[in-house]
């Protein structure tokens, strides 16, 4: 199952792997890719059909494998699912906090229920999954945390004010939890992606004019591919980055 054209990553095998948002997008490829190590994997997402389809497709190759439906803003819904799939897996040793939404906004039009919604799905699960799964890390000696921030920020994007309000305290998030928990041996980082070519992300807003932008704007050429992503979150969660912490690993085709 192990994908060639990646690094193999001997300390993932077996390891007990959380990913949210993990059903579509960026997130099937961490968990492909996680899978791909010989790691048990656990995922959560809304999309229940696809979540379902993939665990299923994954298990009959052979993969550890479990997937909980879960509205990951649901804070009580989401620490049950989390704890049952440690039921199965044991204590989580990497926690990929990937789960969020960019939906364009109009700071004109946001009201304060809307926002908090933003925080909801972009910041706070990521620190309550921290919360649910670091006991189990301390015990173990150690642990990998990786939590998804954004490019848009740092770009001063536009268009989208709560989402980046929320993905720029992811930053300041972790470095926090560096802080705490690196005592413990659990390192904490953030991801930091780029214009990631998701399904999505093609369907609503990558047009001619975007790819211009991007073209421009990369230092590469070409496009960051969810793959990409996921490669790094493999070094992140891996014994292998054993003296990273507190850092922003940027993955966006030099961007910013």
């Amino acid at each position: 199952m192990n994908d060639i054209t990646m690094a193999t990553y001997p300390s993932l095998v077996g390891r007990a792997v959380l990913v949210s948002g993990g059903a579509t997008g960026i997130g099937e490829a961490l968990v492909r890719s996680f899978v791909a190590q010989g790691a048990k994997v656990g995922f959560v997402d809304l999309a229940e059909t696809e979540g379902r389809a993939l665990a299923e497709e994954l298990a009959s190759l052979g993969a550890s494998i479990a997937f909980r439906a879960c509205d990951i803003t649901d804070i009580a819904a989401y620490r049950a699912a989390i704890a049952g799939i440690e039921a199965l897996h044991g204590p989580t040793l990497a926690l990929v906090n990937n789960a969020a939404n960019d939906t364009r906004h109009d700071w004109r039009d946001v009201t304060p229920e809307y926002f908090d919604a933003r925080v909801a799905v972009n910041l706070r699960h990521s620190f309550f999954a921290i919360q649910a799964v670091a006991p189990g890390m301390i015990a173990a000696g150690g642990g990998a945390i990786v939590n998804l921030g954004s490019i848009g920020w740092m770009k001063a994007s536009g268009g989208y004010p709560a989402y980046a309000a929320s993905k720029a305290a992811v930053h300041g998030m972790t470095r926090s939890f560096a802080r705490d928990l690196g005592k413990h041996g659990i390192r904490v980082n953030t991801l930091v992606p780029g214009w990631v070519m998701t399904k999505r992300q093609l369907e609503l807003w990558v047009d001619d004019a975007a790819n211009a932008e991007i073209d421009k704007s990369q230092c590469l050429a070409g496009r960051v591919m969810p793959d990409d992503i996921a490669r790094m979150a493999l070094f992140l969660a891996a014994d292998d980055s054993s003296m990273c912490t507190a850092q922003n690993f940027v993955v966006d085709g030099g961007w910013v």
